[in-house]
């Protein structure tokens, strides 16, 4: 019978080998990376799909818990987009994002100690989407009276 488990474990690392070769050579074939760093990209993916099921690490659950500094806060509102303090990606919009996170927007504020007043929106995304719907006159009441 522990012939079976070593065999099932064999498998689950050729499996893991596989992935990572996939995932590297699709990261690579999109993007420009020095020779040097490609040992570096091997060794963290392999490592990040071997930890797959595993426990959090500690570093990683405290991380998401920091409150960012006022000066952080303004840096995440450019008229563009809105940085994400989960991922420190941009958004347009951040209500999917959040969702897709477990978040609302009230307790993404209460997360990251954010003001009542923190946007959701891009400043210039809102303000297209304004535009947009006043030249298609919405809101607007155009009915014919009789």
């Amino acid at each position: 019978m522990s012939t079976g488990n070593t065999d099932d474990a064999a498998a689950i690392g050729v499996d893991t080998v596989d992935l990572t070769a996939t995932i590297v050579a699709a990261y690579v074939a999109k993007n420009t990376l020095p020779a040097k760093a490609l040992p570096e990209l091997i060794t963290s993916v392999h490592a990040a799909l071997a930890g797959l099921g595993g426990p959090a690490p500690a570093s990683a659950a405290e991380g998401r818990d920091e409150k960012p500094t006022p000066a952080q806060i303004r840096k995440s509102i450019t008229p563009d987009a809105i940085v994400s303090f989960i991922d420190g990606k941009p958004y347009k919009t951040l209500k999917r994002h959040l969702g897709a996170n477990g978040l609302d927007p009230q307790s993404y504020r209460q997360r990251y100690g954010l003001p009542d007043d923190y946007p959701m929106i891009a400043q210039n995304y809102a303000a297209r989407r304004s535009d947009l719907a006043k030249s298609l006159s919405f809101g607007r009441h155009t009915f014919a009276r009789k």
